[in-house]
């Protein structure tokens, strides 16, 4: 397990200092994949320094199984980040070794065992699937290649714990999808502990057990991920999931709709297949239109999101509104903003 207790991270500059991490407390449990998300400047990247000492907390504490690393220094502090691999954004390879020496290196890096170190190496690219570029230079690879090169050397040594540093932001939506799957595989394998940084809701959305929110280096909210997709509670969180979840229609839409109520309907669990809009207009003197919607499953659960019409009279539209909103998660009136979106 790993804790933070009321880290704090200063940054002394010229003209002043800036809190980067404010009093953050937080648990990681062995072996789930958990989040911190964020937008540019939160705090997400110095927090997840603070885990192996790239950053040394200005106060407070870093406990790894029940031990303080806060003040280990030389090769206590080297024996401990031996058990964790960290997973870059930009991939870190050196070019003028190729694929198989780049892992080699983190091998020799912490002597390990000379006449071990080929059945290591081979091991890593079977793992990582690239037995076939074990010669080849990291110029001639793809992204996803690269990343999952970083990958297979962060798991070298044979770490407890991967700390991942927006390690999809750089590629592309299919070797994200590529090396997310591979890190599920490694933790649900392995058993790994994975902590992954990032600001892309997507990759939260298919990869966390869960999820940290940062602001500003203050810790918002942490939940399981479904419910802070389903269920958030702070406006930063808000924010980031409707950008996330946000239903885009063309302008031109808006002009088809020139009676009723435009309400957007959300769904959580079972309710996300429950025929409520089937029931609703059956039940009442109304006419509802779907508009839009989809259906999105994190950690095999669903969410839904349904924008309809509702026409007829006010009163009819009111008792609509009302046995929706008993049977759905939740329900709102929505307007369009200037560009088309809902809101």
């Amino acid at each position: 397990m790993i804790e933070l207790k009321n880290v704090n991270v200063v940054f002394q500059q010229k003209g002043g200092k800036i809190d980067a991490v404010k009093d953050v407390k937080l648990k990681i449990n062995r072996g789930e994949i958990f989040g911190i998300v964020g937008l540019s400047g939160a705090g997400k990247s110095t927090v997840i320094r603070t885990i192996n000492l790239l950053q040394k907390p200005t106060s407070g504490q870093i406990i790894i199984d029940g031990q303080d690393i806060t003040n280990l220094k030389g090769e206590e502090l080297r024996k401990v980040r031996l058990k964790i691999g960290m997973i870059f954004q930009h991939f870190n390879l050196i070019s003028g070794k190729t694929v198989y020496e780049n892992i080699e290196f983190v091998l020799k890096a912490n002597n390990y065992p000379k006449e071990k170190r080929k059945d290591r190496v081979e091991e890593l690219l079977k793992l990582v699937t690239l037995k076939d570029k074990a010669k080849v230079y990291p110029s001639k690879l793809s992204g996803g290649q690269k990343q999952r090169v970083g990958i297979a050397r962060a798991l070298a040594n044979n770490p407890d714990i991967l700390l991942c540093d927006e390690a999809t932001s750089a590629l592309d939506l299919e070797n994200t999808n590529e090396i997310l799957s591979l890190l599920k595989e490694i933790n649900e394998k392995y058993g790994k502990t994975i902590v992954f940084i990032t600001h892309e809701m997507e990759v939260a959305k298919k990869l966390f057990h869960r999820v940290a929110v940062m602001n500003n280096g203050v810790l918002e909210e942490v939940n399981d991920t479904y419910l802070i997709f389903s269920n958030p509670e702070k406006q930063v969180t808000k924010s980031l999931i409707s950008k996330n979840l946000d239903i885009e229609l063309p302008l031109q839409v808006k002009d088809l709709i020139k009676q009723g109520e435009l309400v957007k309907i959300t769904y959580t669990g079972d309710k996300s297949v429950d025929p409520v809009i089937s029931s609703a207009s059956k039940k009442f003197d109304v006419s509802i239109s779907i508009i839009h919607g989809k259906i999105d499953y994190i950690q095999g659960k669903p969410l839904g999101i349904l924008l309809v019409n509702i026409t007829g009279q006010s009163e009819e539209i009111k008792k609509t509104k009302e046995y929706i909103k008993e049977n759905v998660t939740d329900i709102d009136e929505i307007s369009y903003n200037s560009q088309g979106g809902v809101e």
